[in-house]
């Protein structure tokens, strides 16, 4: 099992230091993607601080999901972080997968955020 993470945090810091050499100037939309749940937020790597956050476990969006671990859950998360990316000022910015392979909920997530406005 410690070896199962010690590949994850490999593969996550392998994908923070492209995205470190080809998008440092714009802001970083990262993904976390827990067993129950889906978060995103948009951060300032620069100055260290994040600037939209949404999560499945948002009130808004609570009611409305069967269950917060599902692609439907990653849909409405996705358009909710890039609502409040636009309402904050941000168009574009850096997709952060973390360690996560891009497929099912992340992707959903990640087509919803473009879908909502973002570009990335």
């Amino acid at each position: 099992m410690a070896k199962l993470k010690t590949l994850f945090e490999r593969r996550r810091q392998r994908v923070r230091n492209k995205l470190k050499k080809t998008g440092g100037l714009r802001p970083r939309l990262s993904v976390f993607r827990s067993s129950k749940h889906i978060y995103a937020q948009v951060i300032d790597d620069l100055e260290g601080r994040t600037l939209a956050a949404a999560s499945s476990l948002d009130k808004d969006l609570r009611g409305n999901l069967k269950t917060g671990a599902d692609v439907d859950a990653a849909v409405a998360v996705g358009k909710l972080i890039a609502e409040r990316a636009k309402e904050a000022g941000i168009e574009t910015v850096t997709f952060d997968r973390g360690g996560y392979i891009y497929h099912g909920r992340v992707k959903a997530l990640a087509d919803a955020a473009r879908e909502g406005g973002l570009s990335f």
